[in-house]
């Protein structure tokens, strides 16, 4: 997590006395981390925390697993106990913040990465399904006895992965990924009452989360609301709601934070030109997809593919 950040969100936490922000108005979303704009976006470090971590959001996927310590951890207003064997998995735009009892230190596993990673079809399916039932299921899960000594295992053996470089690293970081999320997710299930009684239609019909993945997997297509709204069961206006309530984005500046998020891996991990990547996240000619990328970045494509290479 970026020291800058850390600053931000200390001094906002003072300006603000402690109060609670809705989402919506949260003051900042966090939107990079180690290797994000690689060919492999994932991110796994050990990390040791004596007074917790300010309230914070930020746009990819996080999974956090108690080794030592204990503490609390608040997501979207829902506080749970942190101790050794405490699984979290916190998806995009949901405010968390993490607490640290007096006198102990948390240790804990943070590991982040793109949506992209569970996309793959597998045996069963795609993985993103994840996702779906976050109105239903909790976001951790408490692991104990075997099941704490198995992912806790996996965990470790997952972060010598990431910090070697055998051959086939990469291969085998993605298995122990959703070998660990389906530990989770079975977990989860299991302990879950919620997870056993019938979802309701008005449930399903208002989730973002579907149309979030939805826009993930079909960004480089053109994609609009009233288009949005004939492949969901909710209006033009609530799906603009929705997306808003979730992100604090508009859907537009949201599709261009998709794109725009993918043409930086292709810039800094592939030798595309940049006109291929243009229309390989979804602009239609260089010049929009130029001028969209300099009011997001900063900086022009052909500058960010120097910078990220230097």
């Amino acid at each position: 997590m970026e020291k800058n950040a850390f600053r931000y969100f200390r001094k906002m936490s003072q300006f603000f006395g402690g109060v609670q922000i809705p989402m919506t108005y949260f003051p900042l979303v966090l939107k990079t981390y180690p290797n994000m704009n690689s060919s492999f976006p994932l991110h796994l470090s050990m990390n040791r925390l004596k007074k917790g971590f300010p309230a914070h959001r930020h746009d990819f996927l996080e999974f956090s697993y108690v080794i030592e310590g204990s503490g609390s951890e608040t997501i979207n207003g829902v506080k749970h106990t942190m101790q050794p064997g405490t699984f979290t998995f916190v998806l995009p735009y949901q405010v968390h913040e993490l607490f640290t009892d007096p006198g102990s230190t948390l240790v804990l596993y943070n590991c982040m990465f793109s949506m992209d990673l569970l996309m793959e079809q597998g045996l069963d399916g795609d993985f993103s399904a994840l996702l779906d039932d976050l109105d239903r299921l909790t976001s951790y899960a408490q692991f104990t006895g075997e099941d704490a000594t198995v992912l806790g295992r996996l965990t470790a053996e997952m972060f010598v992965e990431y910090t070697s470089k055998e051959r086939w690293r990469r291969t085998m970081l993605q298995v122990k990924l959703k070998e660990i999320l389906v530990h989770f997710d079975r977990h989860r299930r299991e302990h879950s009452a919620a997870a056993r009684e019938e979802q309701s239609p008005s449930r399903t019909a208002s989730s973002v989360w579907p149309i979030i993945h939805y826009i993930h997997s079909n960004y480089r297509e053109e994609l609009t609301l009233t288009s949005l709204s004939h492949q969901f069961p909710l209006s033009v206006s609530r799906i603009s709601e929705r997306i808003k309530e979730t992100t604090g984005q508009t859907f537009v500046q949201f599709l261009h934070d998709v794109r725009i998020r993918h043409a930086c891996g292709l810039l800094a991990s592939t030798d595309m030109s940049v006109s291929e990547i243009a229309l390989e996240v979804g602009y239609g000619s260089y010049k929009t997809f130029s001028r969209i990328f300099r009011e997001n970045k900063g900086i022009v494509p052909t500058d960010y593919r120097k910078s990220a290479g230097s």
